[in-house]
């Protein structure tokens, strides 16, 4: 047992180093595996942002589902990814004389009536652009946790107040929600600082890759820095990690979108927090395995 204990750790560390250069992994045993979170719900096997993703997540066994959210012309929440509705919707069939198609351009009925499904498969016919209370109700169903993203917030005024009240209404807020099941996050930091502002006690998390000499200006409202894969490397990770967050906490890294065995092992090794992936099962395998 003991010779087969230690042939197993010493393929496992001689794996990382293949798979990074050694000043960029931490010590072996160092660090914790990465929280796998599932991009717009399971969105390399169910149509993204719907519920049916959020649903083949749970079934795949995670815990952490990620979505957008934008608002409608007459002020309803939706989730959805892009400003516009023609790339995972049927909009431009329905409404042909509607181009470009944006999100706050149409009423929560007229989006009602798209097909957000068939795009990706027919099997997936008819699956509708859910509301955030829609979202939600199906997240707590599926007893999972969500990374929120504010999306676009400079063409809705007012998103994050209105984003935290459904949040509320919900019941999101509450101890047991933020304890570990919320973040919020955006490109945006006007966008983070206000949500920040609004609900002190909500996690929140900066999406991009600010200059290290910079970072510090972020750690005062935002409890987690997300970063592009592309643009990470390990003494980045350190250097965000120096951080003290707004909970008092050393500032968190998930890094995006990581969707094959060669990133996620590379990006564990640089001590990342979090991986954001379209294939969720290929990350977790790729981390449990030899």
């Amino acid at each position: 047992m003991h010779a087969r204990v230690v042939a197993a750790t010493t393929a496992a560390l001689l794996g990382a180093m293949t798979l990074s250069p050694a000043s960029q992994v931490r010590a072996a045993g160092a660090a914790r595996q990465p929280v796998i979170v599932a991009h717009r719900g399971a969105s390399a096997y169910a149509p993204e942002n719907t519920l049916p993703a959020i649903d083949k997540a749970a079934e795949l066994g995670f815990r952490w589902v990620e979505n957008d959210v934008q608002r409608t012309k007459d002020g309803e929440l939706v989730v959805l990814h892009d400003d516009s509705l023609r790339r995972t919707t049927d909009a431009a069939r329905v409404f042909p004389d509607r181009a470009p198609w944006k999100v706050k351009d149409f009423t929560a009925a007229e989006i009602a009536r798209l097909d957000a499904g068939s795009w990706f498969s027919p099997t997936y016919a008819g699956t509708r652009v859910p509301t955030l209370e829609q979202y939600m109700r199906r997240v707590e169903r599926d007893r999972e946790s969500l990374l929120l993203e504010v999306k676009n917030p400079e063409l809705y005024p007012g998103i994050e107040q209105q984003t935290l009240k459904v949040l509320g209404e919900e019941g999101w807020l509450d101890h047991r929600h933020l304890a570990g099941r919320l973040i919020v996050q955006s490109f945006s930091a006007a966008s983070v600082r206000t949500v920040h502002d609004l609900a002190p006690a909500v996690t929140t998390a900066l999406l991009g890759r600010p200059d290290t000499a910079d970072l510090d200006r972020y750690a005062g409202f935002t409890d987690s820095i997300n970063p592009s894969y592309g643009t990470l490397d390990a003494d980045y990770v350190s250097a965000v990690h120096a951080l003290t967050g707004p909970h008092g906490d050393p500032v968190k890294v998930f890094t995006w979108t990581v969707d094959d065995a060669v990133r996620a092992r590379t990006a564990a090794g640089y001590g990342v927090d979090g991986l954001i992936t379209d294939r969720p099962d290929v990350v977790r395998a790729a981390l449990e395995g030899p």
